[in-house]
């Protein structure tokens, strides 16, 4: 009897180990791998070894799954709070262990409850697969990216930006693929134990969603072009905020910009990317006039990032410089607190703003980051002007907000732009990572994508999230090129994620139901 018990824990053990080794390798999903099939065999395999668990096994089966997904696909994270946290490395790689382990509640709260909600009968491992589990891993990303201001990195859809099911974001975004995802999962799961339904009815639906989702997207060129030069400064992050190195650093920007003014063809919007000017507006107004007058003269319109101080307090802003309206003026419409300007709303935690900062502040040099007391900006507010055209931002960490970006892009939005400075995180993966879930947004929301950064990814993406233009990592460059306006709306900016969610909610209720039921003949 206690060989058998010793027996048993050794193969708890063992699927608790291998359940960590599936979550880790759903990194190689991502970029810069790529790898799109590793998500959904990784997610079949852990469906199909925690099959006959309970509840209770379930959860910390899922919880270990979820812990390598983390560990190991934001492993990037350790990069900020070792090099510039000012932590000893035992207190770094324990932050990130705390940080993976709370991602992973998620997970594990969806196989907790696939195995709480399971129900007898003939049909009843199909539908444990193929609608319990796809709504409630949905239901349990939408979580992740909404509690405690929301972290929702590594959705099992941002795997497919690159797949063959990337169309379909248009319709559904990114959250819709993870379901989708997670339906295949369930499919090969069942294949598994020698159930041939999916085979027949689910691998075809997916593979023919996939084929006709390009076809009925109803984005199309609409013959306008906008030409812009994205600014790559290549600023290292131990002198970004230093006193003496603003001037020289704003400098650089104008220079590396004015080298372009006598393009053949002339430049229309020229972008810095996020904080691209380390100081409150007030202390570097007359830089600021003087850039006015020359993208004026030119007839451009310059998007900077820049610290923006109101009577409330600092925010990471953009402002426009030069000619907002037309293409030539008689003078540039910049002016300190006007109107044309974007205040970031999602702060990042630590980086932007430090939660219980009486507790945390005095610890150690990792809750005291350069610029970490922002104010947060309006939820929604109007597109920018440049030259007449609109454009819909979002600072850094904003992109990774479906719904946000979405709230604040609207029918007449010519582009989307996103600014960043991931020079916090050096070579990893993170960067790769960020500029993967800027390109979803691109496909959900049918509009091209200008990303301008600190030191790389700085890129285009056309509205199908593909890469046209893009410069090398860690390189001081501009991105000089034409970039094709489009017009129409895709189903994803029209509803949103809210028909997904409802009818996630549905199949979840309708399980709480056949759950109930069953209980209830018995």
């Amino acid at each position: 009897m206690l060989s058998q018990a010793l027996a048993k824990l050794n193969q708890g053990r063992i699927s608790l180990v291998t359940a960590f080794a599936a979550g880790a390798s759903t990194a190689l999903a991502f970029a810069p791998y790529n790898i799109w099939a590793i998500y959904p065999l990784a997610l079949a395999f852990a469906l199909f070894q925690s099959q006959s668990k309970t509840p209770k096994q379930s959860l910390f089966y899922w919880l270990s799954f979820g812990f390598g997904c983390f560990a190991v696909g934001i492993s990037w994270v350790h990069v900020s709070i070792d090099t510039f946290g000012g932590m000893p490395l035992v207190v770094s790689m324990a932050l990130m262990g705390l940080l993976a382990l709370y991602l992973a509640i998620y997970p594990a709260l969806c196989g907790y409850l696939l195995a709480k909600l399971q129900v007898s009968g003939r049909f009843a491992s199909y539908w444990q697969y193929l609608g319990l589990f796809p709504a409630l891993w949905v239901l349990t990303e939408w979580l992740r990216g909404w509690v405690l201001t929301g972290f929702p990195w590594l959705w099992a859809g941002y795997s497919q930006t690159l797949g063959p099911l990337s169309q379909l974001a248009s319709i559904i975004g990114a959250l819709g693929l993870s379901f989708i995802i997670a339906l295949a999962a369930g499919s090969l799961a069942l294949l598994a134990q020698k159930r041939w339904l999916p085979l027949l009815v689910v691998a075809p639906l997916i593979i023919s969603l996939a084929y006709l989702a390009p076809k009925f997207n109803p984005i199309t060129e609409n013959g306008d072009s906008v030409k812009v030069a994205l600014v790559q400064g290549n600023i290292p992050q131990s002198m970004k905020w230093e006193p003496e190195n603003l001037w020289p650093t704003m400098v650089k920007y104008m220079d590396l910009t004015r080298n372009h003014f006598d393009d053949e063809s002339s430049l229309d919007i020229v972008v810095w990317p996020e904080a691209a000017i380390p100081a409150p507006e007030v202390l570097v107004s007359d830089f600021l006039v003087g850039t006015n007058d020359v993208a004026r003269f030119n007839n451009i319109a310059i998007i900077t990032g820049i610290i923006s101080k109101k009577p409330s307090g600092y925010y990471n802003a953009l402002v426009v410089l030069g000619n907002h309206f037309n293409k030539q003026q008689n003078q540039g419409d910049y002016e300190i607190n006007g109107s044309n300007e974007f205040l970031k709303h999602h702060l990042l935690p630590i980086g932007e703003f430090v939660p219980f900062e009486s507790l945390l502040r005095p610890l150690a040099p990792f809750f005291n980051l350069p610029m970490s007391s922002f104010m947060r900006g309006d939820y929604q507010q109007p597109n920018l002007n440049a030259l007449g055209y609109q454009v819909a931002p979002a600072i850094c960490y904003e992109i990774v907000f479906p719904e946000q970006v979405r709230a604040n892009t609207n029918i007449d939005t010519d582009l989307l732009l996103t600014v960043s400075n991931d020079a916090w995180f050096g070579t990893s993966n993170g960067p790769l990572q960020h500029m993967e879930i800027a390109q979803m947004r691109a496909i959900e929301l049918g509009k091209p994508l200008l990303r301008a950064t600190n030191n790389g990814v700085t890129a285009v993406v056309d509205p199908y999230g593909k890469i046209t233009e893009q410069l090398p990592q860690f390189e001081t460059g501009v991105l000089v090129t034409e970039v094709p306006l489009y017009q129409g709306e895709t189903l994803f900016m029209r509803f949103g994620q809210l028909p997904l969610l409802l009818f996630s909610t549905l199949l979840l209720l309708l399980s709480l139901a056949f759950k109930y039921r069953t209980k209830y003949e018995k």
